[in-house]
């Protein structure tokens, strides 16, 4: 899934090239990725695009003075720069295409992949009116450690649970979470209201650090390289089974039914590996 870094890139990479052009068709592939009617995909026609920025990890592309088109990529999803757009109108219901942006010659598709569908666009006014906007915590660009503290505060959920919860901290997703807890040193089922000072100390600093690196890595990256990029920069998420490279120990892996998170125990958890009840369920 695409996080904060990503999303940052992308919309770095829009404000580069996409800001000040024309919007002069939009190919809707799959009506079902279109979560607003009214406003229609046809009044951006016409309206140059002025603005591109984000919301915790959904894409905000201001049109005209009034319109935003708004993404949230989910899982799969992904947006694919071209300087050169086909002109012919894509069929409905084929392949990944879900949504096209002609800005007058170049312009991008909006793609996702698999047979599970979470890519979403609105057309709206004002951002806000996304409910999964209006619901989102702050970001965790701009949270320092009395923030994040503030945010955590009260927090009996798990940490990893809480740092990937939108409402609570915007921004940070499966992979980065893993990440931040990794160079953190804390255990992803640790208690948030639990977390003594120098944890808290430790936690908002990985955060910065974790997210501030993997910004810095990608924006400016062309979009197609963006998943390589958040892949090279991974220590841990993803990497199940090698060793850690801070201890050399294996990382190790919780499963769920359709995801799954890494971490090192003697770097996390004090050598104690964490109950993975999925497997302990497929052991029985």
């Amino acid at each position: 899934m695409p996080e904060l870094p990503e999303v940052e890139a992308l919309a770095y990479h829009l404000r580069e090239h996409a800001v000040g052009r024309t919007v002069t068709r939009v190919d809707v592939a799959s009506l079902s990725v279109l979560k607003t009617f009214d406003p229609q995909w046809t009044a951006l026609h016409g309206l140059e695009v002025t603005t591109a920025g984000r919301y915790g990890k959904h894409l905000d592309i201001g049109v005209g003075d009034e319109l935003h088109l708004v993404v949230h990529l989910a899982r799969a999803g992904w947006l694919r720069w071209s300087d050169s757009l086909s002109p012919t109108p894509p069929k409905q219901g084929r392949g990944p295409l879900a949504l096209r942006v002609h800005l007058g010659g170049p312009g991008f598709d909006l793609t996702e992949a698999g047979t599970k569908k979470g890519l979403a666009v609105w057309i709206v006014r004002d951002p806000t009116e996304v409910s999964s906007i209006a619901r989102l915590g702050p970001d965790a660009l701009e949270l320092d450690r009395d923030g994040l503290a503030a945010a955590l505060a009260g927090r009996t959920t798990r940490l990893k649970n809480a740092l990937t919860d939108q409402s609570i901290i915007a921004g940070i997703g499966n992979a980065y979470s893993d990440e931040i807890l990794h160079l953190a040193r804390l255990s992803p089922y640790a208690s948030p209201a639990k977390l003594p000072a120098e944890a808290l100390d430790r936690l908002a600093e990985a955060m910065h650090t974790v997210l501030t690196d993997a910004t810095d890595r990608s924006v400016g990256q062309d979009a197609a390289r963006l998943k390589g990029e958040k892949r090279s920069g991974l220590r841990v998420h993803g990497r199940a089974g090698l060793p850690c490279p801070v201890c050399a120990d294996t990382v190790r892996e919780i499963s769920f039914a359709d995801k799954a998170f890494q971490y090192c125990a003697t770097c996390q958890t004090g050598g104690k590996p964490l109950a993975d009840r999925r497997m302990s369920k497929l052991l029985k």
